[in-house]
Order: structure tokens, then C-alpha cells, then sequence
């Protein structure tokens, strides 16, 4: 997309994914281009202009920011870093002293400070979140298996304990970077990693680089595609969260109950304590490179040739009732992984986030994929 003459210095930056999307641009959309401009004189003037093309031409394609990099509303949601009143935004100091615990660390890697945890005794396991969620993804899923298995996770920056990005890191470090680095310096040679939504896709990358340090992959409702919004249908009451968000430029405890219950197979998995974990970690202070260091697959030529490179054997673990990423692109990513050993699980009652709403479950998929259908010679 271009400007107008005169109208912003240099071309977007954000990470869009453009997807046919029916009339106009949603509420949450605009909501997230106020807010990603955020301070900055230069992004307020191509978020003003992107709006204005947006509601000049309301039969275009819209983005979506990938959840993946985007949950169609959030991923608009995730980078609502607009100007809004101070006590309703938490430090990065703050978050620690309220969500860090002892089992934490930080490490730097490649000028970044990298929150993780690393815990447990056995076969290594490293777990990667998605946007707009930290590695308390897998809080359940690791106290089932932290007795057998090493797992390593970790926020990956600048969300929940990481630290910030800053322009040299955003233009030197790659998604995977990180992943790899985290594990090297850990000495863990091989690992099985798991990823949901955007953090299968991190996984992805690295298997592709790395087929010697990944021996298996799990991947739990993982974009294969440019994300399509046009089939979504959301309650009346997370329209009018969205609509508020757009007014405030800001994301309430409201807002995320309903964009956690919207994304859920049965809401009430979801406890009050993970609804404020939420809230909490996606009213961080403004940061900069969001969205720079989650793996997207927006560049779909070197995502394809990514799956393509995969050699190490896969599990799809799909929550079905996902209103995003529905069963039957579980299968289109499983056609994409040509070179790999690829299974399938569904589950029927579960959501986007299957590790989140069903960690019991979810650590017994991941304990007998390991143990029983792909075990280490």
C-alpha cells in the first residue's frame, strides 16, 4: 500500500496479513490501528492514513495482525498500545513483581532479555506460546510432565517478563533466533517442541533450520495460510467489547473475558485467575517490535518452503471448536508438511488454545506421542 505524496516518510512497517474480509473494516481493526501508533509521530500518521484508506474503500481487504500473529479481533487487539489513562497499564517491573516466580530466569540473547523457565528432569521438551499469551500457556501442562520431561518455555519478546526489542534487535533476530539460542545455551542438543497457534508456526521455522535440534514436532492449531476472518460470527457481547475497545483504546477485563470465552470450546475451563493473567499481560506499557520476534506465516513463500523443509515427525493436536482455525485446515497443513510423518488429533470440545482449556488432556496427547507412537530409539 502506498501513501499519499507527502504523507508519511517510508512505507508500513506493520506485519499485515491481508485477508478478504466483507464489507468495511472491523471495529477491532481500527481499535488497533490507533493503538499500535501508539507515540509515535511517524506510525500515527500511517495509521491515520491506512484508517482513512480503510473507510474510503470499505469493499477492500482488510488485515489481520496474526494471532498467529492474529485472532481475527485481538490480533487487532494485541498492539492497542494507545494512550490510555496510566493507572491502567502495568510496567514490565510491575508484571515481574507480581508474576515472576523462582523457577525464573533471564537470559540475554542477541541484546534482548529472554524471560524463561526450565524445569523438570528427562527428555527435553521446549514450549512456545502464541501472540498474546506468555509461557503461563502451559502452566498446567507442565506440572503433569515436568516429573519425566525437561521443558524449557519461554515469553517471547517484548510480552509477558521478556524485555524490550529494540530496533537493532528487530532488524538483526529472526523469529526462531531466540528458540535456538535458548536451547544451545542450555545444552540441549535435541528436543521435542511444541507450539500453539503462532508458536507452532515458530516451531516450524525452527524444525525447518534445524533438524538436528528438533526430533518431533507438536503443533496445536497452527496457521498454515493467511488467516481468513470472513466466516467468523461473534456474539453480540464481544462486539460490544471490541466497540469499546475501539472508543478507549484499550482492552478491559471485559474485553478479554470475551475474547477468551470466544475462543474457548467450554468457557468455564477458562478460571478467573488465566482471564486476569490476560488482562494483566496485554496492558503492558507500550513497547515497541510487538510483533517483530512472533513467527507469522504472512510471507507465504517462505512459509510454505518452511513446512516443506520439515522432517521430523509431526502431531496435529486441533481443538475443533476453534471459530478460527477450523478442522479443515488442520489438513491443509498436514498437506504442507510433504516430508514428514504427520498425526492427526481432534478435540471435540476444545478451542484455539487446547494446552490452556485442557492441560490434563493435553499433557497425556504429548506424553503418548512421545512415549508410545515416536519413541527415541
Amino acid at each position: 500500500m502506498e501513501t499519499a505524496p507527502g504523507e508519511c516518510p517510508g512505507p508500513f512497517s506493520y506485519p499485515a496479513v491481508w485477508t478478504r474480509a466483507g464489507p468495511g473494516c472491523s471495529i477491532a481493526t481500527k481499535s488497533l490501528l490507533i493503538g499500535w501508533a501508539g507515540r509515535s509521530p511517524r506510525r500515527k500518521c500511517q495509521a491515520r492514513t491506512l484508517t482513512e484508506h480503510l473507510t474510503k474503500a470499505p469493499a477492500m481487504l482488510k488485515p489481520t495482525f496474526i494471532i498467529l500473529a492474529a485472532l481475527a479481533a485481538v490480533s487487532c487487539a494485541q498492539f492497542t498500545w494507545a494512550q490510555a489513562p496510566g493507572a491502567s497499564r502495568l510496567t514490565r517491573a510491575q508484571l515481574i513483581a507480581k508474576y515472576a516466580d523462582p523457577q525464573g530466569r533471564t537470559m540475554t540473547i542477541g541484546g534482548v532479555e529472554v524471560y524463561y523457565k526450565d524445569e523438570g528432569h528427562g527428555p527435553a521438551i521446549l514450549m512456545v506460546h502464541g501472540s498474546a499469551s506468555t509461557l503461563k500457556t502451559y502452566d498446567g501442562v507442565v506440572a503433569r510432565l515436568k516429573s519425566r520431561y525437561r521443558i524449557v518455555r519461554y515469553d517471547i519478546p517484548p510480552s509477558g517478563l521478556s524485555g524490550p526489542v529494540s530496533d537493532e534487535a528487530a532488524s538483526s533476530l529472526k523469529p526462531a533466533d531466540i528458540a535456538e539460542q535458548l536451547l544451545n545455551r542450555l545444552g540441549i542438543k535435541s528436543a521435542t517442541v511444541v507450539g500453539v497457534s503462532s508458536g507452532g508456526t515458530l516451531g516450524v521455522f525452527l524444525a525447518a533450520r534445524r533438524p538436528d535440534l528438533v526430533n518431533r514436532l507438536i503443533l496445536s492449531n497452527t496457521p498454515s495460510d493467511p488467516v481468513d476472518t470472513s466466516h467468523l460470527v461473534e456474539p453480540a457481547s464481544f462486539v460490544a467489547a471490541q466497540k469499546e475497545a475501539a472508543r478507549t483504546h484499550f482492552q478491559s477485563q471485559v474485553f478479554w473475558d470475551e475474547f477468551l470465552s470466544y475462543f474457548s470450546g467450554e468457557p468455564r475451563r477458562l478460571s478467573p485467575e488465566v482471564r486476569l493473567q490476560y488482562y494483566d499481560f496485554n496492558r503492558r506499557s507500550p513497547e515497541a517490535h510487538g510483533l517483530d520476534l512472533v513467527a507469522q506465516v504472512a510471507n507465504h513463500k517462505a512459509a510454505i518452503a518452511a513446512f516443506d523443509a520439515v522432517r521430523a515427525p509431526t502431531l496435529l493436536v486441533w481443538g475443533a471448536k476453534d471459530p478460527l482455525l477450523t478442522p479443515p485446515t488442520a489438513a491443509i497443513l498436514a498437506g504442507y508438511l510433504r516430508h514428514a510423518q504427520v498425526s492427526v488429533v481432534f478435540m471435540s470440545d476444545v478451542g484455539h488454545y487446547p494446552p490452556l482449556e485442557v492441560p490434563d488432556r493435553f499433557a497425556r496427547i504429548v506424553a503418548d506421542y512421545i512415549e508410545a507412537v515416536t519413541p527415541t530409539p
